[in-house]
């Protein structure tokens, strides 16, 4: 199988916050997703970054924006636990066609190690066209320990797709791509 390397990627990060979007307080969680990219992946890559309400209709439209957008992953970061506004995994589940769970079961794997509440996490992840979309946690600490746990798996997965192609430097993160 023959590599396809996409000279840049474009990646969207979606902070999910009725408090962040009214601006009473600072949204230090979809930073902390751009920073972690900018740590791992050697691959360019432009940002669409957005902090929006926890509406259910405006998240699915949202994802949708930047999916025809051009964004081949899209990370979102908010919304994800059992209280009655947290509805981003069913605005999710909304616009995929295809769900990966493995993703949100690994995430609260690693979570669980941390806190006891990780359980009542709801993060998912699913397959619209050819984009990946990832549910974090909220808080910049979960979030880099639910990516370090995922990543790995993130550019394989965006291959089979025919999402952008990612590369990440090996001292940061060992990405998985089959040798055959």
């Amino acid at each position: 199988m023959s590599e396809r390397k996409t000279p840049s990627a474009k990646i969207g990060i979606l902070t999910v916050s009725d408090r962040a979007s009214r601006g009473q307080y600072q949204d230090f969680s979809g930073p902390a997703i751009q920073e972690y990219l900018s740590e791992v992946l050697t691959t360019p890559f432009e940002v669409d970054y957005r902090v929006i309400p926890d509406e259910q209709a405006l998240i699915a439209k949202t994802l949708i924006e930047m999916e025809e957008g051009g964004c081949g992953l899209i990370l979102t970061t908010g919304g994800t636990g059992p209280a009655p506004r947290d509805v981003t995994p069913e605005a999710t589940e909304g616009v995929c066609t295809r769900m990966m769970p493995g993703f949100g079961e690994l995430m609260r794997k690693v979570s669980l190690e941390q806190t006891p509440t990780a359980i009542l996490s709801r993060q998912t992840a699913g397959i619209r066209k050819a984009c990946l979309i990832v549910n974090l946690p909220g808080k910049p600490r979960s979030i880099r320990l639910c990516l370090e746990a995922v990543f790995p798996a993130i550019p394989y997965c965006l291959d089979l797709i025919g999402g952008p192609y990612l590369e990440a430097d090996p001292a940061k993160v060992q990405v998985f791509r089959p040798t055959s």
